[in-house]
């Protein structure tokens, strides 16, 4: 059974930096799985930012974030984190890590197939 469980969320200013961080139990850390971050505004749809296999760590990053958030993984603890830099405003909203096989397919397809999510973290950053 997979869980994960998001923290680090906040409120930030502009220009600034978080940590997220989801950890993950059961087996979505094994070989051929990868773990993902979302981010969802008010009145807007979820959106894919970024993703990492746990095997060999390929990465990754839509445009919107790209520069900006890197993903990493942490294979002792069984641990995702994304780092965020200069952070706006269009960055709020709650931030979800989730996992599943990551198969042959691309990141955006693989993307709309997982099946364990977390709860997710706000994310809040002011003008």
């Amino acid at each position: 059974q997979v869980q994960m469980v998001e923290s680090g969320g906040g409120l930030v200013q502009a220009g600034g930096s978080l940590m997220l961080s989801c950890v993950v139990s059961g087996r979505a850390f094994g070989v051929n799985y990868a773990t993902g971050w979302f981010r969802q505004a008010p009145g807007k749809e979820r959106e894919f930012l970024t993703a990492i296999t746990w095997n060999f760590g390929t990465t990754y990053y839509a445009d919107s974030v790209k520069g900006r958030f890197t993903i990493s993984r942490d294979i002792y603890k069984n641990t995702v984190r994304l780092q965020m830099n200069s952070l706006s405003p269009e960055d709020t909203g709650v931030y979800y890590c989730a996992t599943g096989p990551r198969g042959g397919c691309t990141w955006p397809v693989w993307s709309r197939s997982l099946e364990h999510w977390g709860q997710g973290t706000q994310v809040t950053v002011s003008s």
